[in-house]
């Protein structure tokens, strides 16, 4: 679910690549500001999916609703990249925020069950802002370049969605959460590689930018609050 697989970007080898600084600082400086603006369309989405009936949808359709909101946010983030040059991607890029805060209603709903989801539900949010701080701190302090970790990243990436999709049918719960614990860590990774794709010029777009930090933000609160819940959630 990241648009923004791009072989043109410079390997290790490559002739050099003049980069305007300036200009991807703005793009930086940009892309957090769009970020951060992008979580109220997010919290707006959550509050009315925590209060939507999924539980009806998912016992009739077990399989195909979580299918369904894989492709419809698809569909959205393929709206996004192609008017990314245009306003319309602004536009397309918070009615995807919104739609991916309502899906977190499931999630959230099975969270808020707990008597502590409260709690684990901002434990994890704290952890994955953590994890942005530190991801994005070490691409901007060190500048290395981390362009060499794309393809792996996005083998890993294929290979994960993979097995998710798989695991709908499946419904092994020690194989979910291995797999929460493998997107933290591929989407931190990937983190570090967004962050350092804008810095050296690799993504000029702020706009994809904040759709791809987004999108990793998001893996990891969802992979963080599973585990929380799976190994401190307290029922009553």
């Amino acid at each position: 679910m990241r648009p923004d697989w791009n072989p043109t970007v410079p390997q290790p080898g490559a002739q050099a690549v003049t980069v305007d600084t300036s200009a991807q600082h703005r793009v930086l400086r940009n892309t957090y500001w769009l970020l951060a603006l992008t979580m109220i369309p997010t919290v707006i989405g959550a509050m009315a999916g925590a209060s939507f009936q999924f539980g009806a949808i998912f016992k009739a359709y077990p399989i195909m609703a979580p299918l369904g909101m894989f492709f419809i946010m698809l569909g959205l983030l393929f709206g996004v990249s192609a008017a990314r040059n245009s306003v319309w991607g602004v536009v397309l890029m918070f009615a995807f925020t919104f739609v991916a805060g309502f899906f977190l209603g499931p999630i959230l709903q099975h969270a808020f069950a707990l008597r502590n989801g409260g709690q684990l539900v901002a434990l994890s949010g704290g952890m994955t802002g953590a994890i942005l701080f530190a991801m994005a701190g070490i691409a901007t302090v060190t500048k290395k370049d981390f362009s060499f970790m794309g393809k792996f990243l996005f083998v890993g990436l294929v290979l994960l969605v993979v097995a998710s999709l798989a695991n709908l049918f499946f419904q092994i719960p020690a194989l979910q959460l291995t797999l929460s614990a493998i997107s933290v860590l591929i989407f931190s990774a990937y983190i570090l590689y967004d962050v350092s794709n804008i810095i050296h010029g690799g993504e000029t777009n702020y706009v994809m930018a904040t759709v791809n930090l987004y999108l990793d933000i998001y893996n990891i609160f969802v992979s963080l609050l599973n585990l929380l819940m799976a190994f401190s959630g307290q029922r009553d």
